[in-house]
């Protein structure tokens, strides 16, 4: 489990193909506190620590995660957000993350707005994925807060903080970002569609 608060940045330093699975190597400032076993989100998406060296640790993606992730797109020197899982007793600073992304959405708008920056995604909604305005949405790991809600389209506001400390700022618009859903709002919308 995770919160969606974004602990530290991340380089990717090596990409090797093997089969269907990729093997990503990354450097961070937080793997001389990791081991292997450990599970990471590395922008969103929950994986296992197989390897650490030095200053780099290495993860595997397999083909699932591939395909319903913008994981495989990442090559070397693709900068993610990283954040370790949750420990037990910790504030729950963002809102319940799983690190399991629901699916990816496509980044088509980014607009100034006097102190923060508004960004708006495209997502498909018949996947029967919801937001609601002041609903909880993890994009590429971040916990944000919906703004405008419609359908197969919402928007989120960022801080000049979050801006600065997590990927956003390199955000540009027709990137696909990875997005899961609020784990309340998908049960919910799950039992009404019974």
């Amino acid at each position: 489990m995770f919160t969606g608060i974004i602990e530290t940045l991340g380089t990717v330093t090596n990409v090797v193909k093997e089969q269907e699975n990729v093997h990503l190597t990354i450097k961070s400032s937080i793997t001389n506190e990791l081991k292997v076993d450990q599970s990471v989100a590395h922008n969103g998406v929950c994986l296992t620590v197989v390897a650490v060296h030095n200053d780099e640790y290495t993860v595997t993606a397999i083909k699932e995660t591939l395909d319903k992730t913008n994981i495989g797109k990442l090559k070397t020197a693709d900068v993610v957000n990283l954040e370790r899982g949750m420990k037990l007793g910790d504030r729950l600073d963002g809102h319940i993350v799983q690190g399991h992304v629901d699916e990816t959405g496509t980044c088509t708008n980014i607009k100034d707005d006097r102190g923060s920056t508004v960004y708006t995604f495209h997502y498909n909604s018949d996947k029967n994925n919801v937001t609601i305005e002041k609903g909880s949405i993890t994009i590429n790991g971040v916990s944000l807060t919906v703004v405008n809600s419609k359908k197969d389209e919402f928007s989120v506001a960022i801080i000049p903080y979050t801006w600065d400390n997590t990927t956003f700022r390199n955000l540009k618009i027709g990137d696909t970002v990875n997005l899961e859903f609020d784990v309340i709002g998908k049960y919910v919308a799950r039992l009404t569609n019974l």
